[in-house]
């Protein structure tokens, strides 16, 4: 709960500076449509400058394998037992930075990509992430330009952060990485169940608690989401503007 409460801080500074949340991810790659997520984007607000000093933004998320493998306990449920580093299937050849020394190392096709994990992404909202990334209805997807304006639902009603589990697949920090399985679904969640669902899928919201999620909404604040919660409702906390009447009792 701390965790999302940190990072739902983070999100509602960055908006209150530039007017809207983060986007989901911010594409670089118009082919793949991948590149550098919400969580990488308000690193600043959570205390992490010099990281964020080391991006460039505009370069592909997986040619800087000094940063995205850096593990930051603010995107770490301890309730996890995953490996703080986890390894990618890439099919693609990676320039990576090596750090201060400036040098570059170079992965072969398929090889292996280190990342760091993280428990905690933003809510795409109910639709399908692989089948349209550039329309959720949710707070977050590619290029998205949500402020509290578009939250029509009130911010006391949006799910905005929620929990995920990494043992049906890596959840990373850093963004949407071209040339890995299902890139998108490993930033932002998907709500079309409940949590904890029996039907596990990698892209809802899971986590190692018992009878539920944590989750923080767009007014900043932390809530646990029982998993026996309505799935009408859930669906419902998840989107922005669904003119949904409802309640957490």
């Amino acid at each position: 709960a701390n965790q999302c409460r940190q990072i739902g801080l983070a999100v509602i500074n960055y908006e209150s500076a530039h007017g809207e949340f983060p986007p989901g991810w911010m594409v670089n790659d118009q082919s793949s449509l991948s590149g550098w997520s919400w969580a990488s984007i308000v690193l600043p607000f959570l205390e992490q400058e010099n990281l964020s000093d080391q991006i460039d933004f505009r370069q592909p998320v997986e040619n800087n394998t000094f940063v995205i493998n850096e593990v930051l306990p603010v995107f770490l449920c301890p309730s996890d037992p995953a490996s703080d580093i986890v390894d990618l299937e890439s099919n693609v050849n990676v320039v990576g930075s090596g750090g201060g020394s400036g040098t570059t190392t170079q992965s072969s096709a398929s090889a292996p990509l280190s990342v760091a994990r993280n428990n905690y992404s933003g809510v795409f909202g109910t639709l399908d992430v692989n089948e349209d990334p550039e329309e959720g209805n949710g707070t977050f997807f590619a290029d998205s330009e949500i402020g509290f304006r578009q939250i029509r639902d009130g911010s006391s009603n949006t799910m905005m952060i929620g929990e995920r589990r990494n043992d049906l697949g890596a959840v990373t920090w850093s963004g949407a990485i071209a040339g890995v399985p299902e890139p998108f679904a490993r930033i932002v969640g998907v709500a079309d169940l409940t949590p904890n669902a029996n039907e596990e899928r990698f892209e809802t919201f899971r986590s190692y608690h018992p009878g539920g999620i944590n989750v923080t909404l767009a007014d900043g604040s932390t809530q646990f989401i029982n998993d026996n919660i309505d799935e009408v409702t859930f669906r419902g906390f998840a989107s922005i503007a669904g003119g949904e009447v409802l309640s957490l009792n």
